[in-house]
Formats: C-alpha cells, sequence, structure tokens
C-alpha cells in the first residue's frame, strides 16, 4: 500500500506542473476508491487549504441534484422543460429552420448538451473576460441571448455543449424546489457532505478565492462569477470536491445502478476534445481507449473533478489557469503512470 507523499512522489509531479508557461500554481488530490491511498499536494502560490473557482465543475452538482430530484420522484429525465417553464422563458427559446421546437426540449437533452440551445460563451464574450470585462452574465441575459442567435440542430440530433442549457437546469430545480439555487445546493450538498469549504459565489466583495490566472494576467471577475450560479458558480478546495466525488459516484444522491445511464456518450470538439454523457464529461487520456478515459468534469478555470474506472484513481485540483487544461490532463495522467508503475513493482 501507497502510504505517503514521498513513496508516491506527488510533490515532485506538482511542482513539475508549475514548471509550466503561465501556471503559477497547481493543488490535486487524489485517493483510491478503496481507501488505500489518499494524497494532496500543492505548489506554486496555492495551498491545500486555499479556495479556487470550480467553475463548471459545478455542473456535476446540477447534475447529482436532478438525479436525487428524480430518486424521489419530484421529475422524470424525459419529462419536458415546458412543464416547469413559463411561456415567456420558452418563447422563440429553440427555432430551427422556422419550426420552434421550444417545447419539445426536455430535462436529459438540456443535461446531454443535445438540446441546440446555443451558447452565450462564445468567443466574443470569452475575449471581453479574459480582457478583463466584468459583466453580468444571469439567467435572464443568457435566455435573451440565446434567443437572438440561430440554432445549429434539432434538439436530439446532435451534441454541441452549451453553457446556457445549465442556466435553464438551475431554473427548473428552483422551480420544482421552491428554492433558490444557492439554498438547494447548501441543503441537498454543502451540509449534507459537512463540506465547510464550499460555497456559491455571490458576495461581489468576496476576496477569499485564489485569483483565476488568463496566461500571465491575474483576472478579476466577480460581477461575472457571482452571476452565473447553476453553471459554473461554486467555489471550493480540493479535498471538500473530493468528498462530493466520491459520494457522487458512489450512490449518495441517486441509486449507483443509474449511473450506467449517464454513459451515453457523444464527442465534443469544443471546448476541446472529450464525450459528453448526461450531465458528466469523459475525457480521453489515449488514442486506444477513447471512451474509457476521465469521467467527471472539467472547469474553465483550469479546476478538476475526475474518476478514472481502471485504476480506482479520484482526482481534483486545480492550475487556476484559463487556459490550463492540457497541463492539468498531464498533472492526472502523470500519477496515473506512476501508479501503474509503482503497483506493477509491488
Amino acid at each position: 500500500m501507497i502510504k505517503s507523499i514521498n513513496d508516491f512522489n506527488i510533490d515532485d509531479i506538482t511542482s513539475n506542473a508549475v514548471s509550466k508557461k503561465n501556471i503559477f500554481g497547481s493543488v490535486i488530490c487524489v485517493e483510491k476508491g478503496d481507501g488505500s491511498l489518499s494524497l494532496i499536494s500543492s505548489a506554486g502560490n496555492l495551498t491545500v487549504e486555499q479556495p479556487y473557482f470550480i467553475a463548471s465543475v459545478t455542473k456535476l452538482y446540477v447534475t447529482a441534484v436532478l438525479l436525487e430530484l428524480r430518486a424521489e420522484k419530484q421529475l422524470q429525465l424525459d419529462d419536458k422543460i415546458s412543464r416547469y417553464l413559463s411561456d415567456d422563458i420558452l418563447h422563440q427559446l429553440h427555432v430551427f429552420k422556422n419550426v420552434d421546437y421550444s417545447n419539445e426540449i426536455t430535462i436529459k437533452q438540456l443535461m446531454s448538451n443535445t438540446s441546440g440551445i446555443p451558447d452565450y460563451f462564445s468567443s466574443e464574450v470569452v475575449s471581453e473576460l479574459t480582457a478583463g470585462k466584468d459583466q453580468e452574465w444571469g439567467f435572464h441575459r443568457t435566455i435573451a441571448h440565446a434567443k437572438r442567435k440561430t440554432p445549429k440542430f434539432a434538439p436530439g440530433k446532435k451534441a454541441q455543449y452549451s453553457d446556457t442549457n445549465f442556466q435553464l437546469l438551475g431554473k427548473i430545480i428552483e422551480i420544482v424546489t421552491d428554492k433558490d439555487i444557492r439554498t438547494v445546493f447548501k441543503e441537498r450538498i454543502f451540509n449534507e457532505l459537512s463540506l465547510g469549504n464550499t460555497y456559491l459565489y455571490e458576495d461581489v466583495n468576496d476576496s477569499g478565492p485564489a485569483h483565476l490566472y488568463y496566461k500571465d494576467k491575474k483576472l478579476h471577475l466577480p460581477v461575472y462569477i457571482s452571476s452565473i450560479g447553476p453553471e459554473g458558480g461554486i467555489v471550493s478546495t480540493a479535498e471538500d470536491t473530493m468528498i462530493f466525488l466520491k459520494a457522487f459516484f458512489n450512490g449518495r444522491f441517486f441509486p449507483k445502478k443509474d449511473f450506467e445511464e449517464l454513459k451515453s456518450w457523444r464527442i465534443l470538439f469544443g471546448p476541446g476534445l472529450f464525450y459528453y454523457g448526461v450531465g458528466i464529461a469523459s475525457q480521453p487520456i489515449s488514442l486506444v481507449e477513447l471512451k474509457e478515459g476521465l469521467i467527471g468534469h472539467w472547469g474553465q478555470s483550469g479546476a478538476f473533478a475526475f474518476y478514472h474506472p481502471k485504476t480506482d484513481l479520484y482526482f481534483t485540483g486545480t492550475v487556476n489557469q484559463f487556459v490550463g487544461h492540457r497541463v492539468a490532463a498531464k498533472l492526472m495522467l502523470d500519477i496515473i503512470k506512476t501508479y501503474k508503475k509503482e503497483y506493477k513493482n509491488r
């Protein structure tokens, strides 16, 4: 059994990540499902206790809540969103080739990014944010923007990553529970798992989370992050995220047998190359095992929360860089390779 950080050289691996261009800090938590390995390491300007923006890793929390609500029979994934959302929200939300599909979209199609609803997070928006133009992108602005754009396909026909989907899912959760998304997250996940360092970012004066970087520049986007709750607004630590990730995969929120339903993979080419299922992502780590890589979710902040079934290893952490996903992927891959080598020789 690997018992210590020194046995596993995890500090060397984490420090190597910080040696890469524009990576100023990294933190990673690694655990094995059977409890035989539990390591955490940080380097650069991050510590293991430092809270950070998990960005789109938040989508796993939304998925957990939706599946828990289904287990409670408060909704079904095949329900049409028109059952929950008002006419003013749905009006011309998805019109493709002169056919209005707005009332036909299902919850599952939102979760799987197959709704066809356009993403507001365009290259133009990215350029503005990375240039430091802080701005609000809450529910109403997001939906209005989606209605001005033309969908590229009818619901269910293809897949295209769209943060707009998760803004809508957050609204459905609020309607079903009759509570705001902050309260839902707090009651159903944060308090339930005793996550003392995890919360939904809402106070623009909150300077607690680590500064996010875009290349060599610090980004200060409190207005933006406070406006994107269910899409990417959670702040956490690597240890807290690990507690959640293991709970997510091991039946805490929904029957473990239901997990296979989530692995309806469709390939996406943006942002990056990966597969998307129902509220979860699959990141390939080799060409020969394209659909047997890491399962979980990325965050645009460089945050990650993934499970690797072949080694039974869980990974959480961040490289805190808007364009740092390649470094984060290598960080996890290096640990997988080291783990395999250590155990092969035992």
